[in-house]
């Protein structure tokens, strides 16, 4: 399988672990823990998997400012988290650098 399938769907489950975690209350809410559990060891998995076939440079750049892109986003969505311009800025920043990364080759297999 094409290993940035499996990276997206990698960061899709730690994104929906992560955003379970908040909703899980300290853990005192069942469903919500579960998901957190279930979520991030589908994500190390997939992550496992994807490593055979792309370095760990770009693996953990993808990983890394897709995930904190996307939870900051659907924190803000989902639980009206606040975001403003700055953090807006600071997510865009962050996609642009695992951008820059992989074109520069830095990242490269």
């Amino acid at each position: 399988m094409n290993p940035y399938l499996l990276l997206a769907l990698a960061v899709c489950c730690e994104v929906i672990a992560t955003l379970s975690l908040r909703a899980s209350d300290g853990f005192s809410k069942t469903l919500p823990s579960v998901m957190v559990v279930v979520g991030y060891g589908a994500a190390f998995y997939l992550l496992t998997q994807v490593l055979k076939g792309l370095s760990v440079g770009t693996v953990y750049a993808i990983w890394a400012g897709a995930g904190t892109a996307l939870v900051a986003i659907a924190g803000a969505l989902i639980f009206g988290d606040r975001l403003g311009w700055t953090g807006a800025a600071g997510v865009a920043l962050i996609v642009s650098g695992v951008i820059v990364l992989n074109i520069s080759g830095a990242a490269s297999h």
